[in-house]
């Protein structure tokens, strides 16, 4: 630590109003009388801080602890998980400052700020191609509850024993007006799970006029002759019954939809940056309480909170999701029992009830618990807790053990004798010679 006087020019700044001093006042100068008022106003220094300073002939002398370092700072305690996260290339100041927080830091950014800088040399280099600007391209604004903007984002997990690595796959979702966020995690990006994500979006924000995507299969599937899009069966008939349009972005331009473009790569730096979680359904929970913190905050970009500007603008424009029959069909998909009894989601297996004697049912995960539903959704067959474990997870009455027996109403009279069942025969029984020779005679 250098000396805090030597920083501050304070014995320079004395020096030279000595100095002064001395060539105005001429040979009548007398260092041990000098006027302490007028040099405290030359220095700006208070008088009892001259008074000290000349006792010691206004020498600055470095402070005690000078270069002596506190043993126990804010940061104790802490430091091993923040090496931790910058050798995994993680150096957002608030990432970090988010992490530690959960662990019971109670100090400030600025001081998790200061410790990354500091500590640089912690973070693996990194070689990082420069690629030309390329065209530019105008920004666009759309109306409240106008249009959101849709799309797929993909991390790869290890396993908790590091064996391999297996893919899952984020649905995010934005409010192209005022930056309203939501992100969803699934084992795939199946269509299906693409429906399921739209619901709880719109759960959450509201129905929009239109939503702005990529040219991805599940949505369409080619182009007429005129250029009009021909939509994808299940995905038009979703858009009839939820009530809004789509609009698809020209083929390889991703950047007219950057605000969700952004919002994916937002998500991986910040909130999957050196996280670890448990299954995918605690990964959703944090991923909502994520959602909800990132909309509460102000956002340069757009100008505002998000959240409170699309209650206060969006949310009028936009329509309300009615929880209907032919909703319900898109977050509970059909499913095939199979013969052992056992319908198949999301890659796990879970049984389902012998006295269900149709082949086809619905499935659908709500949090911690799976519901099957008859193929109807007029009652719920059976409930099964979420596990991502690949063993198969049975249920009640998924076979029949006790089976209906029939007794006689009338008392029995007939009565019939069963023989003594003879020892069976071993084939080898021939080749016994001892036995087959009379000895008497």
């Amino acid at each position: 630590m250098k000396d805090y006087m030597s920083d501050n020019g304070l014995e320079q700044i004395i020096t030279q109003a000595i100095d002064q001093m001395k060539a105005d006042c001429g040979e009548k100068f007398d260092i041990n009388k000098i006027n302490l008022a007028e040099l405290g106003r030359r220095t700006s220094l208070p008088r009892h801080i001259l008074r000290r300073l000349k006792k010691t002939g206004f020498t600055v002398k470095p402070h005690g602890n000078t270069g002596r370092k506190a043993q126990m700072t804010v940061m104790s305690g802490y430091t091993g998980v923040v090496d931790e996260l910058l050798s995994r290339r993680v150096t957002n100041s608030e990432v970090i400052f988010d992490r530690i927080k959960e662990l019971g830091y109670a100090g400030s950014v600025t001081t998790v700020r200061r410790y990354v800088e500091t500590h640089r040399n912690l973070v693996p280099a990194e070689r990082q191609a420069v690629s030309p600007q390329g065209n530019r391209g105008r920004r666009y604004e759309t109306g409240p509850g106008e249009s959101y903007q849709m799309d797929w984002g993909f991390v790869n997990v290890t396993n908790a024993d590091g064996s391999g690595t297996y893919r899952v796959a984020c649905f995010a979702m934005i409010c192209h007006h005022c930056g309203e966020r939501y992100i969803e995690f699934f084992p795939d990006a199946k269509q299906e799970h693409l429906l399921i994500g739209m619901i709880h979006a719109f759960i959450y924000m509201g129905i929009p006029e239109t939503v702005l995507t990529d040219n991805m299969k599940s949505v369409v599937i080619g182009r007429s002759p005129d250029g009009q899009p021909i939509w994808q069966k299940d995905y038009e008939e979703f858009m009839n019954v939820t009530g809004f349009k789509t609009k698809l972005c020209k083929v390889a331009h991703p950047f007219t939809k950057g605000k969700v473009e952004r919002l994916v790569r937002f998500v991986k730096e910040n909130f999957m940056a050196g996280r670890v979680f448990g299954n995918i359904t605690d990964l959703n929970c944090e991923a909502l309480k994520w959602c909800n913190a990132q909309n509460d905050k102000y956002h340069r970009a757009v100008d505002c909170v998000p959240h409170d500007k699309h209650m206060a603008e969006c949310q009028k424009k936009a329509g309300v999701l009615t929880m209907t029959h032919d909703v319900m069909k898109y977050l509970c998909p059909l499913r095939r029992i199979s013969f052992d009894g056992f319908v198949n989601y999301e890659g796990r297996r879970f049984g389902v009830p012998y006295w269900y004697t149709k082949k086809l049912c619905r499935i659908r995960r709500d949090a911690f618990t799976i519901y099957i539903y008859d193929d109807e959704l007029t009652k719920i067959l059976v409930q099964h807790n979420v596990t991502w474990s690949r063993k198969d997870s049975f249920c009640k009455d998924q076979y029949v053990i006790n089976q209906p027996e029939e007794y006689p109403s009338v008392p029995v009279k007939t009565t019939v004798k069963q023989l003594e069942e003879p020892e069976p025969t071993s084939a080898f029984e021939k080749f016994n010679f001892v036995k087959a020779v009379n000895w008497d005679d």
